[in-house]
């Protein structure tokens, strides 16, 4: 059995033909913690923010046992762990972890064991729990599934736990009671800092000490950077550093330069820097938006940052002004202007979706289509393997589409009136990104996938292909909206679901057990 170390090894060079299974182990429970020197009780993974590294390589099967040891009764009790952007084979769909879509959550004092083959799948992941905004309270951390024969290896020396880069927002009560103000006032709460490597600061706080980023002169870094947010957009540099984007959401691009680069909530990103800098410290940059800052004046959008700092140089801050970024940089977004490493025709699409956002005035109410997405009592693919087969076997409130199997689905996204832009994520898949909320450009030529995009201002259509038969969630990131409603379910192949899905006891006992909890347990 491998256990989650502080520290991952550098890449890994043996061979997929030596896959093997990774063992690891996450024990749920409360913990006082401090990323911006407040400290409060927090839901965390091994008693950490972010939670351990689960590392594991190309088809690999990562076997990961949650013990749910729960006990402040201010928080959720219960829990529900999704592995981000992993997919998994229809045989293993309980496992995938979305609570009241693909099981019940995880009570207090109970353990689940999720087995996730990883197939073909690399890149940048992450964890969280799934369950209401519990994650705001801290359970999220970082997964890697590296490639031994990556084909961009030539263009990094460095990819190892040191290079991973978590970006976090960070609030200083708890997410129960900022989700009873949220549903109160239908204002979504502000936070009061941003992390990096779960360390942060706030306007008037502590000076906690910056993370920091160590390199060598003349070495080449894949910093592999995460938004593990529950709402804030972060917009990262390196001074005086350009750096090159080769992965989105485990999916290669061509090598792309720039000097800023936007990251929304859930997505990921690899980045090359090569350190050929003068020998000394440098700021990274981590500014965010997600709301208005005048409604939480501990925010300090400057404050969210890390040192960048050379091997020789002293162990000091920077001598440079903390800055936004770069003073003419390119803005960070560049979304449309990444292309595919392999190319791939989406194909013509079968099935044509629209969906329109709203919210409901000075409600905490977020509506697809005008319905407001509300989990069912019994889960998705519980209703499926007894039998459901049309729209009609699903509560109006559960914004379930039933699609045709082996399929190309179009969905789209006109422009928003709201100055959000939303990050829709599709559970056990990614799409084409056809139109990105970033350009007017359509692109069905060679479109980038990824499962996590921008839905705003401009309007978003993407398309993704039903091979793998699913109730997949489809979701907005940012979870205050998601909790409030913004949220359905593509189902697909519920024929083939049946004949491939047995559950164990296990799963079968997780909603017998949850359902017979008191509700401060829930």
């Amino acid at each position: 059995m491998k256990s989650i170390f502080p520290y991952a090894p550098l890449l890994a060079i043996a061979s997929v033909a030596l896959a093997k299974t990774e063992s690891v182990t996450l024990d749920i429970v409360n913990a006082q913690i401090a990323p911006d020197g407040f400290v409060r009780s927090g839901v965390t993974a091994n008693g950490i923010y972010p939670g351990p590294l689960i590392s594991a390589n190309k088809g690999d099967r990562l076997v990961v046992k949650v013990n749910n040891k729960l006990t402040d009764h201010t928080m959720r009790r219960s829990v529900a762990m999704d592995f981000d952007g992993v997919f998994v084979d229809t045989a293993s769909i309980y496992d995938e972890g979305t609570d009241f879509v693909t099981a019940c959550p995880l009570g207090p004092n109970m353990s689940y064991t999720y087995e996730l083959p990883l197939g073909t799948q690399t890149g940048t992941f992450w964890y969280h729990s799934q369950l209401g905004v519990q994650y705001v309270d801290g359970l999220r951390g970082p997964m890697v599934i590296y490639d031994p024969q990556d084909p961009y290896r030539h263009l990094y020396d460095v990819d190892d736990s040191s290079t991973i880069v978590q970006l976090g927002d960070w609030w200083q009560n708890t997410s129960t009671s900022l989700l009873a103000g949220y549903e109160a006032t239908g204002v979504v709460p502000i936070s009061d800092s941003g992390t990096v490597n779960g360390v942060g600061r706030y306007q008037g706080g502590p000076e906690v000490p910056w993370p920091v980023l160590n390199v060598v002169h003349g070495k080449r870094y894949r910093f592999r950077v995460i938004n593990q947010s529950a709402r804030n957009i972060f917009t990262i540099s390196f001074d005086k550093h350009d750096f090159t984007i080769i992965e989105a959401d485990g999916e290669l691009v061509k090598p792309f330069t720039t000097d800023e680069l936007l990251i929304l909530a859930g997505q990921r990103y690899s980045i090359v820097l090569n350190a050929n800098q003068k020998i000394a410290n440098y700021w990274f940059n981590a500014p965010f938006v997600g709301g208005v800052p005048a409604r939480n004046l501990h925010q300090n959008a400057t404050l969210t940052r890390a040192i960048l700092r050379y091997a020789g140089a002293p162990k000091r801050d920077p001598m440079a002004p903390m800055t936004l970024g770069p003073l003419n940089g390119t803005g960070g977004t560049v979304e449309h202007l990444l292309a595919p490493l392999v190319p791939e025709a989406p194909g013509e699409s079968a099935v044509n979706l629209t969906f329109q956002l709203s919210v409901v005035a000075g409600q905490a109410v977020w509506q697809m289509n005008n319905i407001s997405y509300l989990p069912p009592e019994t889960p998705t693919l519980v209703k499926i393997l007894d039998g459901a087969n049309t729209t009609a076997d699903f509560n109006a409130t559960e914004n379930t589409f039933i699609l045709p199997a082996n399929s190309v689905i179009q969905v789209d996204f006109p422009p928003s009136e709201d100055d959000e832009s939303h990050p829709f994520h599709l559970h056990g898949n990614n799409f084409w990104v056809i139109k990105s909320n970033s350009s007017d450009v359509v692109n069905t030529v060679n479109p980038i996938k990824r499962d996590t995009v921008a839905v705003g201002a401009a309007g978003t259509t993407i398309r993704f292909r039903t091979d793998q038969p699913m109730p997949a969630f489809f979701h907005c990131h940012i979870f205050w909206h998601k909790q409030a409603g913004l949220a359905s379910v593509m189902a697909s192949g519920l024929d083939d679901i049946r004949a491939e899905v047995h559950p164990d006891a296990e799963w079968e006992n997780l909603c017998a057990a949850y359902n017979v909890l008191p509700e401060d347990e829930q």
